[in-house]
């Protein structure tokens, strides 16, 4: 038998509040089985339970709302289950990120900085197809996987390794000129989707991050502190190139970034 309950009452059957269930029903989500006209008392069915128990649950998934309201309304059985599928995936992602914040944080602080070899290379000037734009810090992963994605269109039996510059302004203001590059010929041809850049040699400081992503910022530290204390700096955008990367491997244990700092000159070593 199906009966209808006020908001408040359909609020202690499904633990959602009233102003949950209010929200709801405005964005279209879980609309009451009626509304008074005068009074605009909000009033569910009991056969409504279920939906809203499936729309509590999702939410504590941190599924979106616009995600929750396509797995509700589907009727589709298989996209349901591709909907559910894609947003778990998602929290595993988050989750072994997590987890990688976590180990990075406590060897944060535990004493002492990361050690890390340096080497001084001069890099030769040189031409690469690029891919360059200006790119906001809390949108670069997504805008690596498009730059990437169209270098590795057009690398065909290119070996070299790929890379980036990053420029004063992308860390100092949040946002600035970002070029993924794939080190390429002098007469190679052009390629559509990408452009002909050249890159300026000079001499720089270099180490190696290894492992995960979450605590490349400890690496830019110490090398950037190596540098401050025993070289003189150049300008121009810093370089990273990908020895081993997520297109290599996607254990991110395994990556292998080096970390290229511009410098005026192979500083004197002390003998």
């Amino acid at each position: 038998m199906t009966a209808t309950v006020t908001v408040g009452e359909f609020s202690r059957l499904t633990h959602l509040s009233v102003k949950t269930l209010h929200h709801y029903h405005e964005i279209g989500l879980l609309a009451p089985a009626s509304v008074d006209p005068s009074s605009g008392y909000r009033r569910y069915g009991t056969t409504q339970v279920e939906t809203a128990l499936l729309i509590r649950r999702l939410r504590e998934l941190r599924m979106p709302l616009p995600e929750v309201r396509d797995l509700v309304e589907s009727t589709d059985g298989v996209k349901r289950e591709e909907t559910l599928r894609t947003h778990l995936e998602r929290m595993e992602k988050e989750l072994a990120h997590t987890r990688e914040v976590v180990t990075s944080l406590r060897e944060l602080l535990t004493p002492g900085q990361p050690v890390l070899d340096v080497e001084y290379r001069f890099i030769p000037p040189f031409r690469a197809y690029g891919v360059q734009g200006r790119v906001d810090r809390e949108d670069i992963g997504p805008w690596c996987e498009y730059a990437f994605g169209k270098l590795d269109a057009v690398a065909g039996d290119i070996k070299a390794r790929a890379g980036a510059t990053y420029s004063d302004e992308f860390f100092t203001e949040e946002a600035g000129q970002v070029v993924a590059f794939l080190p390429v010929a002098p007469d190679q041809a052009p390629a559509d989707g990408v452009e002909l850049v050249d890159l300026p040699g000079g001499f720089f400081a270099i180490a190696v991050h290894s492992g995960p992503l979450t605590d490349f910022d400890r690496s830019y530290g110490a090398l950037g502190s190596h540098v401050a204390e025993h070289c003189e700096v150049a300008p121009g955008p810093i370089r990273e190139l990908y020895v081993v990367g997520p297109g290599d491997d996607p254990d991110p244990t395994t990556y292998r970034t080096e970390i290229c700092w511009p410098i005026q000159r192979i500083p004197a070593l002390k003998g």
